[in-house]
Order: C-alpha cells, then structure tokens, then sequence
C-alpha cells in the first residue's frame, strides 16, 4: 500500500514539475521585468507561466498575453515598464492606481492591437505622445483624471475607430485640433460618440471644423476651459447630439439660431461665459430635461414662452442673466424640479398657479417682485429673499435666506438593523462585510431632486446588471452622500456576496466594469456619462489569513513533491543551464581567461563564489551605487585589481544572448575616457557586469558636494573635455559606431586625478550597417532625453550630443536638469532672452559672479547648440570637443574675447564663428591639453 502512494505521489509531483508553460517567452520577459520596476503587483505574480498560473490581472489567447486588469490593486510605479511590448494587447486598465506616477511613453504605438486603455484616476503626467494616434483599433480612450500637460496631440483624429475619448481633468493647454489638410483632427473622427475634454486649460477658438453632420457624437463635454469666441453654427449639424457641456469658458457673442435643430439634445450647459444678444429660442429642443444659461450677458428680455413649453424639463436655471418683467405663472409645470431664476429684474406679483410638484424647490432671490398671491397657502420650496415683498419685517417662510440644503437619501431596506464589527458595515441586506468603497462622478446632471428614490433604483439596478453580467459576486449596493455641485456625485459601497472580502481580481474587475461603461451603463436614464475613483480598497499585504492557510496546506505538499523528484529536476535544470549557456565556447582551458572572440581584449569571466567573496557576501556596507537594474558593489579581485561590480536584480535580468551581445558591445571599447569592463559573470542565474573602480564618483556628487569636494570652473572644462572625447570615441571611431542613449551626470564617473569618464553602456546601441539612425523604443531620463527621439523614435548620435548639452548645463548650475518643476533648458533660454546678465541668477554660486568664469559666453553658446530641438541643428561630438579645447584656452589667461553681451543659439555652421584659434602666447598649463587632432593621430 505505502509504495503504491508512493509511486501515486511520485506521478503527481512529476506532472506538475513537467508541464510545460503555455505563455509566450516574450510576454513572460516583460512582465517579469514589470515585476522587477513596480511596487505592489498582485502577490500571486509568481513562477513563469502568467497564464497557465493564472496571474491576477492578466488574461491570455493562445499563450499571448491579450488582457492587462489591474484597476485598484495599488500598483506603484515612476514608468509603465515593457508594457508597449505586449505586442498582443487587446485591453489595457491601469486605472485607480495613484501610485503610478510615469509618462506616456511614445512606444506606447507598439500596441498595434489594443482597443481599450483606460488610465482613469492614476498619477500620469507629460505630454500625451503623438505616437497615440497609431493606435488603429482603439475604440475606448480614458485618459481623465490624470497631470498629463502639453496640447491636445492631432494624431488622434487618425484612429477612425474611436468611440469615446475622455481627456477630462488633466492640465492640458492649447486648441482643440481640427485637420487642414496636411495634419488629423478631432473632427475626422466620424464614429466618435463622446468628447470629454472637461477640467483643462484649453484655449482658443471652438472651430466651426470641429462639428459636420457625418458625426455620431451623442456627448460634448468642454467645461471649466479657457475656450473663446463664438459658439459654431456647425454644432447644430450633429443630430445625434444627446449633451452639450459649454459652461465656464470665455465664450462670447450670440448663440447660433440653429441649435434649436437639436432635437435629441436633453443637456445643454451654457452658464458662466459671456454669451451676449437675445436669449436663444429652443422651442425645438423637444428633449430637454437641464437646461442651464445662468451669468451670462443676454439682452434684457421678459420670460421667454418655450420656458412653459419644453415638454421634458426638469431644471431651469437662468440666474442673472437680465430676464425682467413678471413671471407667468404657466411656467410652474408639474414635471419642474428646480428653477433658479435669482439676480434678475423680474417684477410684479408672482403666481406659481396650482399645476406644480411638491418637490418644485424655486430660488427667485435678488429680483423687484413686489408681491406673492399664494403666501398664505402653497407646498413648494421657495425663496424670496432680497425681494420687495420681503421687505419691511415680512415673516412669511418664502423670506428665508441662504440656499436649501438638500438632503439626500438612499433607498431604505426592510431588515432589522445590525451591529458589525469595527471594520465592517452592514449591507442593505443586513450583512456584515468590506465594502469597496468609492465616488462615482457623472458629467451631466438632468434632475435635481435627491430625494426621489426612482433615481436611486435606476442608477443600483443597472449597475447590480452590469455586475451580474461579469459573474462578479456582488450582493449589493450603498448609495449615499448625493452632492450636486459641478457635477452629480454619489458615494458607492459595494458589498462582496459569498466571500468577504472582494480579492484583488474582483476588486480589478468592478472598477473596470463602472469605468469601461459598457452600453448596459450608458443608456442610463437621467444619467450622462461618469468616471469612479476608488478610495483604495488594498493597503500594504494584500494577501489575506485564508490565502495563508491555503498557502500552508499547500505548501506542505509541495514540499512532499519536491523532497521526492528534486533529484531528477537538478538533472535538468544543470543541463538545460549548459545547454542554454551562451558563454561555453569562451572559455579558454584554464577556465579564467575569455577567449575565441577577437574583440574581448582582458574582459575575464569571473565565478559567482570569487565575486561573492570579495565584496563579503555582497554587503550592504559595499554597495556604492543602485538603480532600477539593480546595485554596484566595490571589490578586489584576487588579482589585486579594485573593481565595482554591477549585479542585476532578479526580474531585470536580460535574456543569456543580449548579456552576451552587451559583453562583446562593452569589450570593443578602449579609450581612457570609457569606463573599462573588467570582467563578467553568467552563473548560478546571476548576471554580473564587472568594471575597474573609479574612485571620486559621479560627476553629480561632485557638483552637489556630495563627494567631499566642489569643483572649480578649470576642473569642470576639464571634466567637460574627458567626457566629451570619450563621446566622440563612441561616435566616430567605434567600429561600428555607440550610441550611448543615457548620457546624465550619472553616468560619467570621475578618477583620483580627475579625468573623466563614461559609464553605463545598459542602454546603449550599435549604429550599424551605415545608417544614420537607429529606430527603437524610447529610453532614457527624462531631462536629458533628446525632443526629437522621444518624439520619432529614431535614435542617432545627435541624441547623445542633446543629453550632453543638458550636462554641460548642470556643469554651469549645479542643478539637476529638472529643479523645482523648471527645465533648466528653458531656464538658461528664459535668462539669455532676459538679458545676459541674468545669467548670474542661474549661475552655481559656487564659482563666483559670470565675471570670473573665462569662457562663459562661448560655453553658454555652446551648450545651446547642444540641445537645439532637431538633431541637424546640433554639433557633432568631435566639434564640440574642440570648442571645449578652445573655452579652456580662454579659461586659462581669463580672457573672454567676446562681449557679455552677445548669446546665440544658432548653428552658423562655422567653426572659426566659434572659438578662437591656439595662441602661441598662452601659458605652459595649456600644454596639459591636447589638442583633439592630435590624439586621434595617435
């Protein structure tokens, strides 16, 4: 019996140790490298089969990783990691993650496939790329609630697909594109059913382009902007249009006639912009359930006879806007909620009839009405303040001043009440449980009475529908704490039906649901389009006791399988490890010295126990430097050589050919102003780049005084010169040519005798084949990153001159390139257009006033040119180093042969423009520079 159970175990445990996985090898890459950069993914991201393991948030199609949900769960981040190269993406939702502080990168084009992105409520900022517009099969585009600046990019009008577009709640500036005949706009997009652009500082014309009656638009949302001029005619060409959101922008002129043809319209904000001549007739809007034109400067006019006539409506709200005369008392209609009619010139005795609703709340405030036939008997709310008939110590409670709160209440159940814990709520089925908690905001708002539970109703059973149609176990819902202000909020408590609480794949999936607002949602009645924001369900562990019990069960097991076929699986492993090592042949019979490659001249291959031990174990007490590829530690070899060693994390690792391909990239290159490689390591899963030890650190330590020591103006030209020969090294006698794609302070290391040099080649790439440029995914540090490569994603060497220019700047300030929320590109350019003496306000105080800085003209010239918008404009490496040579020169006798005065940033092309010729009169110390020509002689 017992070797049957064995024999029973022993099969079991072999099945699960050898199925194979089913996921894709490139998506299994990203998203362990996702895994590696982000901070509270789901905890059950384990192993190397996302799909066959069924990863929370991740859906796959034949081994392709389709689906990305991960909407609540808390993920933290400063970058979207690979995502863009999930090539199969279908559905992107990233939204309810506050912790997601990144841009958009422009890769974000290489989801050829993807349909869906929503990243409502996260923390992305920087410009929306361009790139956006090649995403050909996009139909939902959530973009709100977000710090995404710059303009609207025009690309989007090429993604013909688009059904909804919200840009809502960003910090977005400049017009709404429309196309011209060479450039895409908004108004190409034909099948588009709502633009949400609400909550920016969008300025400019609405152009007449912008609408034409081949559109389906049913929502346009263009709120709280800095839009001007007239209201176009063109909108009323869109007869689908269901809501027009125009409030508070700096509109002006007359409203167009013809947008009475609106017939579907039931929305319509025009208040708070400065729309002038008569009140527009909207006897033909037959739908119209809101209608708010309030503070605007309309020509005096008595009451307008469509108020009394519109079929549908439910909100009047008309305050100051020069309406006079008496009121009819034909207007008080039973389907009227709310009518706002305050800071007017009505007159005359007011007659509310006997046809209106109980639930009518009426504000007349600020107006001439001298009377009130139904003071004594009438059931409405109604405020009369201000008026003459409150006057002379009237008491009647239509006299009442201030507004009227109004209260909200939700739909009450019939169950006895019930007492819960002090971290659970009772349901409205009288259940104790944890609640997703949230605020779900809609954009438009058609009815102004709180307290009809119809609403309520509504709103619950089309979300519990919704719900039910994911197989989502809810119970039920909490609907409470209605405001209505700018917008209709509710506060929403979800409750978990079977199990309490929600895990993280639930929590994903009801946030995606309300935000995806499938068509079951949309057609709510009296509701317009919404947004939810959760108030994060998940802190810290996410995992909960059951999991761990589970987790313990199941692990006693695992460990039973393990005990019995770990044997067979080291087999394996140790031969599919010899089998997959790329380094085999490099090995030479001594087992220490590379060889079989003509290129790695020294590199050595270094064994994990010899690199482990000397830096003790990997210490922390020798790590001297770390970052998203993981830490550099300082050791000896056992040959005596100082070293820092560059050990990546796991997550980060590359696959075994590109570690290898970036040895042989490293080992090509020898100057003394490129950080020598040393050696590798490729063991025990471990990937070790091992490098000689520069003593001084960073050239950004040195700046900040971080390194014990301050720089002074020679030493920085110096450091200058080093780092800018070694670029030229790279560029121009590389064979084939680097292009580094990460040059920063960071990055060029400086040695006990000050020279300079570059470091980190984890980026870089070869510029092979005689090309001109190198088309690959944006990467890099923002600051330093090149406009025109993050923008074409078309990599070439004049990226690198770009990001030196930024490092000559930081030379001149002593700031990093971004500094209180100020490019210090655009602050150098700010203070030259200024004046030139304002240079001194951005000048490292360190080295004293602009005065004693020899060079600083021609050093500030050349850094601008260094970071010109277009690479054509920019220098090549091999001209800036003899500038550099030239600027020390002038350093040296302090003599600056052109006026203060004079700053440009334009390219003349000419070398003799820009730099004095040697002097045979200089002083000896210029002998310890070189001039450029003659080392490359050498």
């Amino acid at each position: 019996m017992g070797s049957r159970i064995s024999l029973w175990m022993l099969i079991v445990c072999t099945q699960i140790l050898v199925i194979t996985a089913v996921t894709d090898g490139n998506d299994v890459g990203v998203l362990n490298a996702i895994k590696s950069s982000w901070q509270n993914f789901p905890p059950n991201w384990r192993g190397s089969d996302p799909c066959g393991s069924n990863w929370d948030g991740i859906n796959c199609t034949k081994s392709r990783v389709t689906h990305l949900v991960l909407a609540g769960m808390g993920v933290k981040s400063d970058d979207i990691g690979d995502i863009p190269s999930l090539s199969q993406l279908i559905y992107l939702d990233l939204s309810n993650n506050k912790g997601i502080k990144a841009p958009l990168p422009p890769s974000i084009q290489n989801l050829k496939s993807l349909t869906t992105l929503i990243l409502v409520g996260c923390s992305f900022f920087g410009p929306i790329p361009d790139t956006i517009g090649s995403l050909e099969q996009l139909i939902f585009l959530g973009l709100n609630n977000n710090s995404f600046s710059g303009t609207i990019p025009p690309s989007i009008g090429n993604l013909t697909k688009l059904s909804w577009l919200d840009l809502s709640d960003n910090k977005l500036q400049g017009p709404i594109p429309v196309s011209n005949g060479t450039a895409p706009g908004l108004d190409r997009l034909k099948n588009a059913k709502h633009f949400h652009l609400a909550d920016n500082q969008l300025s400019g014309d609405i152009r007449s382009e912008l609408f034409r009656s081949d559109m389906t638009l049913i929502h346009v949302i263009f709120n709280n902007n800095r839009l001007s001029g007239n209201i176009p005619s063109s909108i009323g060409l869109v007869s689908t249009l269901q809501a027009v959101r125009l409030d508070s922008n700096s509109l002006d002129g007359i409203v167009p006639q013809n947008i009475t043809n609106l017939k579907s319209v039931s929305k319509l904000y025009l208040s708070n912009n400065k729309l002038s001549g008569p009140v527009p007739n909207l006897t033909g809007m037959v739908s119209l359930f809101y209608v708010d034109m309030s503070n605007n400067s309309f020509d005096a006019s008595d009451i307008p006879t469509w108020f009394s006539e519109l079929p549908s409506l439910t909100t009047l709200l008309m305050e100051k806007t020069q309406l006079q005369g008496e009121i009819p008392s034909t207007l008080f209609q039973p389907q009227l909620e709310k009518l706002v009619l305050s800071n007017n010139g009505l007159n005359g005795i007011l007659d509310v009839g006997n046809t209106y609703s109980s639930d009518l709340n009426v504000d007349l405030t600020n107006n001439s009405i001298a009377d009130f036939n139904q003071k004594s008997v009438y059931n409405m709310t109604l405020n009369l303040g201000s008026n003459p008939v409150c006057e002379g110590g009237a008491t009647g409670r239509y006299c009442a001043t201030g507004k009227t709160n109004i209260q909200s209440r939700s739909p009450s159940n019939s169950c006895n009440p019930v007492r819960c814990g002090s971290d659970k709520v009772p349901s409205p089925n009288c259940t104790c449980a944890h609640p997703y908690i949230g605020t779900i905001t809609f954009l438009l708002h058609s009815f102004s009475n709180l307290d009809n539970t119809t609403y309520y109703k509504l709103l619950n059973d089309a979300l519990m529908s919704a719900f039910r149609k994911e197989q989502l176990p809810v119970e039920s819902l909490s609907i409470s704490n209605a405001i209505i202000g700018e917008y209709l909020q509710y506060t929403l408590h979800i409750f978990p039906s079977g199990q309490d609480p929600f895990n993280l794949s639930q929590v994903s999936s009801i946030g995606t649901v309300i935000n995806r607002q499938k068509p079951d949602l949309i057609i709510l009645p009296r509701f317009g389009p919404f947004f939810f924001l959760d108030d994060h369900y998940f802190e810290g562990d996410k995992s909960s006791n059951h999991g761990a019990i589970i987790g313990v069960a199941v692990g006693s097991f695992v460990i039973v399988c393990l005990a019995i076929s770990y044997a067979i699986y080291q087999k394996r492993r140790a031969t599919r490890a010899r089998q997959s090592n790329p380094f085999a042949s490099w090995v030479m019979d001594n087992g220490s010295d590379v060889g079989g490659v003509p290129e790695l001249k020294g590199a050595r291959l270094c064994s994990f126990e010899e690199l482990k031990r000397c830096t003790d174990n990997f210490s922390e007490e020798n790590v001297i430097g770390s970052g998203g590829y993981g830490k550099v530690y300082r050791g000896t070899l056992t040959t005596g050589h100082e070293v820092a060693i560059k050990r990546a994390k796991q997550g980060s690792l590359q696959g075994a050919q590109e570690f290898k391909t970036e040895i042989e990239l490293l080992s090509r290159i020898h100057h003394k102003n490129v950080v020598a490689l040393v050696g590798f390591c490729y063991e025990q899963g471990e990937q070790m780049l091992v490098y000689e030890y520069i003593s001084n650190g960073t050239l950004k330590d040195n700046l900040s005084g971080k390194s014990g020591m301050r720089l002074n103006w020679m030493k920085r030209l110096t450091i200058a010169l080093d780092s800018a020969k070694g670029l030229t090294y790279l560029h121009e006698l590389a064979n084939p040519p680097i292009i580094h794609r990460d040059i920063k302070s960071n990055n060029i290391l400086v040695d006990d005798q000050l020279i300079a040099k570059v470091a980190d080649f984890g980026l870089s790439k070869l510029l092979g084949d005689s090309k001109d440029y190198v088309s690959t995914q944006v990467k890099g540090t923002l600051g330093y990153m090149d406009p025109e490569y993050y923008m074409t994603q078309q990599l070439t060497e004049k990226s690198d001159v770009y990001s030196f220019g930024v490092v000559l700047l930081e030379l001149l300030t002593a700031r990093p390139p971004i500094h209180k929320g100020k490019y210090i590109v655009r602050e150098v350019n700010e203070a030259i257009d200024n004046s030139p003496n304002e240079l001194h306000k951005i000048l490292d105080p360190y080295l004293g006033s602009s005065k004693t800085v020899g060079g600083l003209t021609k050093f500030v010239n050349l850094a601008m040119r260094c970071v010109q918008d277009l690479g054509v404009d920019r220098p090549k490496m091999g001209d800036v180093v003899r500038e550099i040579e030239a600027i020390i020169n002038l350093a040296v006798v302090n003599v600056d042969a052109e006026s203060p005065s004079t700053f440009s940033t334009q390219n003349t092309g000419k070398v003799e423009d820009l730099y004095h010729p040697y002097s045979d009169s200089v002083s000896d110390s210029s002998s310890l520079y070189v001039p450029f020509e003659t080392e490359l002689r050498r």
